[in-house]
């Protein structure tokens, strides 16, 4: 009867709503306000197409909400450093950078052609969204391009580099 475990009345006990936000040291980061932000926006902006006139652009915001949530839970979990096939940096900067050109484009036609309050306050929130989605690819860009400045070696690269290079001398 060794196979169930006794709970550890010292350990704390984690709820599964715990377990799935972000940890405090990234929700606290810049990339983490961003995607929360992100998160929140395209969220309200779904629900203010749902409701008016507008309904058509509905998928723009669910598209991206569902993009940023999925971002939200690999970078808080570390999910993109297991999966290095991917190029994570490349993969956020072009969803950031679609979505402000697209939300601009559908806030525009919400708040121009539709009288409604809710397609008015989508087209708001959409223009909101904009500025964020396009700090955030801002912020990736920026750090991409000092990732290439430096040559696009990272930290441990040159050590390992160096190790190689120590472990040939000695043969």
């Amino acid at each position: 009867m060794g196979d169930i475990e006794t709970p550890d009345s010292n350990r704390p006990r984690q709820t599964v709503l715990l377990s799935v936000l972000p940890s405090k040291e990234f929700a606290t980061s810049k990339k983490g306000l961003l995607l929360i932000a992100e998160v929140a926006l395209s969220f309200i902006s779904f629900v203010c197409f749902a409701a008016s006139t507008a309904a058509a652009f509905v998928t723009v915001p669910a598209l991206e909400f569902l993009a940023a949530v999925f971002l939200l839970f690999a970078y808080s979990t570390k999910f993109n450093e297991r999966f290095k096939g991917f190029l994570w940096p490349l993969m956020d900067f072009m969803r950031c950078v679609t979505a402000s050109i697209i939300f601009f484009i559908v806030s525009i036609i919400a708040v121009s052609k539709y009288a409604d309050g809710s397609s008015k306050a989508a087209g708001i929130f959409g223009f909101i969204a904009t500025i964020v989605f396009a700090l955030d690819f801002y912020v990736i860009f920026n750090e991409l391009a000092n990732f290439l400045k430096q040559g696009g070696e990272s930290n441990e690269e040159p050590s390992r580099q160096q190790d190689d290079f120590s472990d040939s001398d000695s043969d």
